[in-house]
């Protein structure tokens, strides 16, 4: 029998509801600090970069220049937020449940920040140690670093895996390392305009629940 074709799943907005409440943490985090006017429209461009790219970007678009001395605060604030209200998306225990083969877990986020957002949600003994950082490799997201050393990971060819992101930059990561790219609209995130921009970022599929994700994977030949 031929192996089950690999999957790398993005954390945030793909396994756990966690854009909105980061989102709220880099709000209070910045307003904390002087800094008015980081609100979700702004961080909404940033979903799918590790810390150090946001950063770089909220300067880009605000002119607030976040103290490197304080970087701790923005995880801080969110392991708070996480603890008390994070959220599994809808569906996604059930569909770990089903899959077959190599999985892992493919972000943007630290590591200590995955593996607690795994831990609350009640996800991480569906991946135990296949985690992949941003942290781990030079670029992050939309560079194909992270996908590339994922697949190095569970010794398997680029070509055969296939990511679930929701994320542009995130797909666009998986599409420059040769992988097929799924696009994942179920998160609280989500926009009027998401599945156009995953789709136009290269999603060989946008899908709106898991249900449809195992419809597609089917398709693909992925018992699901």
């Amino acid at each position: 029998m031929a192996r089950p074709r690999p999957i790398i799943f993005d954390c945030d907005g793909v396994l756990v509801d966690s854009e909105p409440l980061a989102a709220r943490a880099y709000e209070r985090v910045y307003q904390k600090h002087g800094m008015p006017g980081v609100h979700g429209g702004i961080i909404a461009q940033c979903v799918g970069m590790k810390q150090s790219d946001i950063i770089a970007r909220i300067r880009e678009l605000t002119g607030h220049q976040f103290p490197a001395a304080a970087d701790g605060d923005i995880w801080a604030e969110t392991k708070i937020l996480f603890t008390e209200e994070l959220k599994p998306t809808p569906g996604i225990a059930a569909f770990l449940e089903t899959i077959e083969g190599d999985r892992c877990v493919a972000s943007s986020s630290s590591v200590e920040r995955i593996n607690h957002s795994l831990a609350v949600t009640g996800l991480a003994h569906f991946f135990g140690e296949a985690i992949y950082s941003s942290s781990m490799v030079k670029n992050g997201k939309p560079a194909p670093d992270i996908f590339l050393f994922a697949a190095a990971g569970m010794d398997t060819d680029p070509a055969d895996c296939i990511v679930i992101e929701d994320s542009p930059f995130g797909i666009q990561g998986a599409v420059a390392a040769g992988m097929t790219a799924i696009g994942y609209t179920g998160g609280g995130h989500t926009y009027a305009e998401h599945a156009a921009r995953l789709t136009a970022a290269g999603a060989d599929f946008v899908c709106a629940d898991w249900q449809e994700v195992s419809r597609q994977l089917a398709g693909l030949g992925v018992p699901a």
